[in-house]
């Protein structure tokens, strides 16, 4: 027994210091020179240069004068990065249909001339319960809100939105997408100039 001990125990030692310590340390130091600002949490900052949120997680905007980005799934409270989670409630639950038809209701009486169809992003969760980003097409369906808040041309909105549209990852992969608080920040940076 104590000739299969002594090996056993001293493997257990040398493993833990290799995957426990020396990987742990080396992937850390990699990611921080290689990849800084995501080793971070890829902050964003303001103008005045307060840390805003991630460009990774979504934020609760409410104010008729931002973007509104996907509702969040997590609890208890929105975007909340350390509940990350869809909601499991399915397309046939009365559940869903009575949230969509909530927030459809709340998008319309934000925008009562808004007669376009609501991008279904604007009314449903993602799997992650946090997604920073929405359409180009739930942007648009917001834009004459968010100009006519701001009181800037529509044509200018437009233009940040576009500016803001991301493209597909690698060309190919996902769907084109805009950054909800990036966007928001552009606004907000356009407007105090």
């Amino acid at each position: 027994m104590k000739n299969l001990l002594r090996p056993a125990v001293s493997l257990f030692v040398v493993l833990t210091a290799i995957t426990g310590l020396a990987y742990p340390l080396v992937v850390t130091a990699v990611a921080q020179t290689a990849f800084p600002e995501q080793s971070h949490g890829s902050l964003l900052r303001n103008a005045a240069g307060q840390t805003v949120g991630s460009k990774l997680i979504g934020q609760a905007f409410s104010e008729p004068k931002y973007f509104w980005g996907r509702p969040s799934a997590t609890s208890p409270m929105a975007n909340n990065a350390a509940n990350s989670g869809g909601s499991n409630v399915g397309p046939l639950n009365p559940a869903l249909v009575d949230a969509v038809k909530a927030r459809v209701a709340a998008l319309q009486a934000a925008d009562p001339g808004n007669t376009q169809p609501v991008p279904v992003d604007l009314v449903t969760t993602s799997a992650s319960g946090v997604d920073p980003h929405i359409s180009p097409a739930a942007a648009e369906y917001q834009s004459a809100r968010v100009a006519r808040e701001r009181k800037l041309p529509l044509a200018a909105v437009q233009a940040l939105i576009a500016a803001h549209t991301e493209g597909r990852t690698l060309g190919l992969l996902g769907e084109p997408r805009v950054n909800v608080l990036l966007l928001n920040l552009a606004l907000d940076q356009q407007a105090a100039s």
